[in-house]
């Protein structure tokens, strides 16, 4: 029974077995067809997609060989059109070059024709130049005959009345410079004097307005000019100051009456000098610099002269006035120093009586800062200090005592001791006769009022007097004063200021018209 059992279950395991390998074998014959038709899908799939792959890369081709052709047409066309321009402008030439040889060749005939006339015009003058002389002879021979002198005799005669009539003509002209030279005469002295007189003045001026730097060799001159002269023509038109370049080794001279553009352009030039970098650029940088530099300065030493004399509440531009008086000298004296000086020697004066020692301070230190502002011509340095001194909000006691301090002559009134104190003060601390000092005064008038005539016309940008006030420099706007108006401008300026201003010798006016441009690279 158990055998039994056993073979049937063996039969069944049997049977199972052969069913499960046949469904195997069916399911895998069925993954394979979905598989090889999966395939085929994709490898039709792929080639429709390489189809329009290339049927895509096709077109692309086409496009960029027919973008191709089309610019290579373009530029053939551009070619040819530049080929027939050339053939045009050849042909024009061509033409103007015909035309150019039939007028050589009319030109050259009417040469052949003029050389032609002038041989017979040659020959006919010979010929009345023969006749001439015939006749001449003949009329000698009959002035002999008549008169009885040979030629010789008669020649002398003709002589002797030549020298006698050239000798009475000369005498009368002699007699007539003689007469003019009389009636010029006193004029004339005048004039010599008050040349000699101004060039008597100039050497002091010379010196007080003139600056050396010193040079680490010759070749730098070179570079301060620049090629062509640019460098130098930028630094003086920038600065306002003439630099003087001479056979002197390692120096060079800057030359200007305006104490502080001298100071502005012997700082740039130095920098200059030190950085070595030297054309039109940078110029007007380290000018630029230079000259925001300087007003630092100004207003620093400003405050100094008011902390040392222990002042207070001054007003903020008299402070920037007071610096600037740093770079003014008068008559051999730093200006900002004798100011200090006279503000100490009043105050110990007025504290030795008693007075307000504040007061005479102020005045003593504000009575010479009329010098510091330029263009002025209409008032002397005293009324001029002492109208800054109101204008900004000083006492009337110090106002007067201003006034008195430089021109007592003109104080109608006299306020306080305070006035006599600062005056006397004053000429503690000058120690030199005024007249020098007006005389200076009256040079830089005449500097300042210059530069204002030629600043008064259309078109000038600004104007520097020069050479101890024997130039004026003058730069206009190019794109309002052309060419000839520059002539004009510079014969108009001559002409005011010889209307306006009296002087001896002569002024010389440039005008100076210049365009210049520049880029950056990027």
């Amino acid at each position: 029974m158990t055998v039994l059992w056993i073979a049937i279950i063996l039969v069944a395991a049997g049977a199972a077995f052969y069913l499960g390998w046949l469904l195997r074998s069916r399911m895998g014959q069925d993954k394979i067809a979905r598989a090889e038709k999966y395939a085929e899908q994709i490898i039709e799939e792929a080639q429709k997609e390489a189809e329009n792959l290339k049927k895509e890369k096709i077109l692309e081709a086409n496009e960029y060989f027919f973008q191709q052709r089309q610019r290579l047409e373009r530029e053939e066309r551009k070619r040819q059109e530049q080929i027939k321009r050339l053939e045009r402008q050849l042909g024009i030439k061509e033409s103007n070059l015909d035309r150019k040889v039939d007028i050589l060749n009319k030109k050259e005939k009417e040469l052949q024709q003029l050389e032609q006339n002038y041989l017979a015009r040659e020959k006919q003058i010979k010929l009345k130049e023969e006749q001439l002389e015939q006749l001449i002879e003949e009329q000698n021979r009959k002035l002999e005959q008549i008169s009885g002198l040979s030629s010789e005799e008669a020649r002398k005669i003709q002589l002797e009345n030549i020298l006698e009539a050239a000798r009475q003509e000369a005498e009368a002209h002699i007699r007539e410079i003689e007469e003019k030279a009389r009636a010029t005469a006193d004029q004339r002295a005048k004039e010599i004097i008050v040349q000699a007189i101004q060039r008597t003045g100039v050497s002091h001026i010379v010196e007080t307005t003139v600056s050396m730097i010193k040079l680490p060799n010759d070749d730098m001159k070179g570079r301060i000019i620049g090629r062509e002269g640019r460098n130098i023509r930028t630094f003086e038109a920038e600065t306002g100051i003439e630099v003087l370049i001479d056979d002197t080794p390692e120096v060079v001279m800057l030359s200007g009456f305006n104490p502080i553009r001298r100071e502005v352009a012997k700082l740039a030039l130095e920098k200059l000098i030190l950085d070595g970098r030297i054309h039109p650029g940078r110029i007007e940088e380290v000018v630029a610099k230079t000259r925001e530099e300087i007003d630092e300065k100004i207003l620093e030493y400003g405050e100094q002269a008011i902390l040392e004399l222990g002042l207070h509440g001054i007003h903020h531009e008299l402070v920037k006035l007071l610096g600037k008086l740093k770079f003014y000298t008068n008559v051999g004296q730093n200006v900002l120093q004798h100011s200090i000086e006279v503000a100490l020697l009043a105050g110990q004066m007025a504290a030795e009586l008693e007075l307000d020692t504040n007061h005479a301070r102020r005045a003593g230190l504000l009575h010479e800062v009329g010098m510091a502002i330029e263009n002025y011509t209409d008032c002397s340095t005293a009324e001029l200090s002492a109208e800054l001194a109101r204008k900004y909000g000083e006492p009337e006691i110090v106002q007067n005592a201003i006034l008195a301090a430089n021109n007592p002559d003109c104080v109608k009134e006299i306020l306080s001791p305070i006035s006599v104190i600062v005056a006397i003060a004053n000429e503690i601390s000058i120690r030199r006769p005024g007249a020098q000092k007006e005389m200076l005064e009256s040079y830089f008038k005449r500097l300042y009022q210059m530069e204002e005539i030629a600043n008064s016309f259309m078109g000038v940008k600004r104007s520097y007097a020069l050479q101890a006030g024997r130039e004026i420099r003058v730069m206009v706007e190019y794109n309002k004063v052309d060419d000839p108006g520059a002539e004009h401008l510079a014969a108009e300026i001559a002409k005011k200021i010889r209307e306006n201003i009296a002087f001896p010798g002569q002024i010389k006016v440039t005008v100076i018209r210049e365009y210049r441009t520049s880029d950056i690279a990027k």
